[in-house]
């Protein structure tokens, strides 16, 4: 168990840091959600294959096509490289922002349980810096590739696969994107779980970065979804300047573990002030009112000398 020196230090280094990152946190949330949006606006122009298009060559017995019906698509990406690389540097820039938010909260949590799971620091450290970069990388390698195709002579399927997805450099970069945003989910989902237990998040804000930590991995729903990730940032960006409504939660504070009551126990403890005010006459019974004293003396009083 700490001494309440160690307490005392903890809290005050665990301050220092957070006033350092409330305003990284609040900008790493609107850049993650302005590079969506980049994204999502300059993509939602590619040129689309439908099946018809794509198997037209083969009903009319041609052989594979010099020019894929996919050219343009692989066009369009050497044509838009620049938004494409400015929303994922956005993206990274942010990405290095959430990994310094989830690292402190790490810490903290270390601190006040130290059995946690300590696997989480390094699966957010190296998992989000490394997924930072990849996903610069990844859009620098389809530029160099797309503008390649494009300025090229062979625009056969064979050309655009390994313009897109089936080049060695694509191929290496996709697999370690993939590695990166496994181990950087693990670690966004395991701290924001361990936090819970210790009471540093409340119960909506654990859930909403566990939700988060799937996004980062499988971004499903497209890129309204986005948003999940960016609100939580400046949730913990306003938490970390000490706006949060009503104070920061009592674990941050205390410098120990102070959990959260279950369900359970809220019930049992609802229970438990309602049987006191039965048992002690409170609540919303009203007592009955005590007769007045002398009251029938005097009636009794009265009756008598009228004979």
């Amino acid at each position: 168990m700490p001494t309440a020196k160690e307490i005392k230090e903890q809290v005050a280094s665990e301050t220092h840091r957070q006033s350092r990152l409330a305003v990284p946190a609040l900008a790493g949330g609107v850049l993650y959600l302005l590079s969506a949006i980049i994204l999502s606006a300059t993509l939602k122009d590619v040129p689309t294959v439908g099946l018809l298009q794509g198997l037209t060559p083969a009903l009319s017995g041609k052989g594979a096509s010099a020019v894929s019906p996919r050219a343009p698509e692989v066009k369009f990406f050497s044509h838009h490289a620049g938004p494409l690389i400015i929303g994922s540097v956005l993206e990274a820039i942010s990405l290095v922002a959430f990994v310094l938010v989830l690292l402190l909260l790490v810490d903290a949590t270390v601190f006040r349980r130290p059995n946690s799971w300590r696997a989480g620091r390094p699966l957010v450290l190296v998992g989000g810096i490394a997924l930072a970069v990849l996903s610069v990388g990844h859009q620098v390698v389809t530029s160099i590739e797309t503008h390649n195709f494009a300025v090229g002579h062979d625009f056969s399927g064979h050309a655009v696969d390994q313009a897109l997805t089936k080049g060695a450099t694509n191929l290496t970069v996709e697999y370690l994107d993939l590695l990166a945003g496994l181990a950087f989910a693990a670690g966004i989902i395991g701290t924001n779980l361990n936090a819970l237990r210790v009471g540093l998040l409340p119960r909506w804000m654990s859930i909403l970065g566990i939700f988060t930590g799937i996004l980062v991995f499988a971004p499903i729903g497209g890129a309204e979804l986005k948003v999940v990730p960016a609100f939580w940032m400046v949730m913990m960006g306003i938490m970390y300047a000490g706006r949060w409504p009503n104070g920061q939660p009592p674990a941050w504070v205390a410098g120990e573990a102070r959990p959260w009551p279950s369900q359970a126990q809220l019930r049992a403890e609802k229970r438990g002030e309602g049987q006191v005010a039965v048992a002690t006459g409170v609540g919303d019974v009203t007592p009955a009112p005590a007769p007045r004293a002398g009251t029938s003396r005097k009636r009794r009083r009265k009756r008598g000398p009228s004979r």
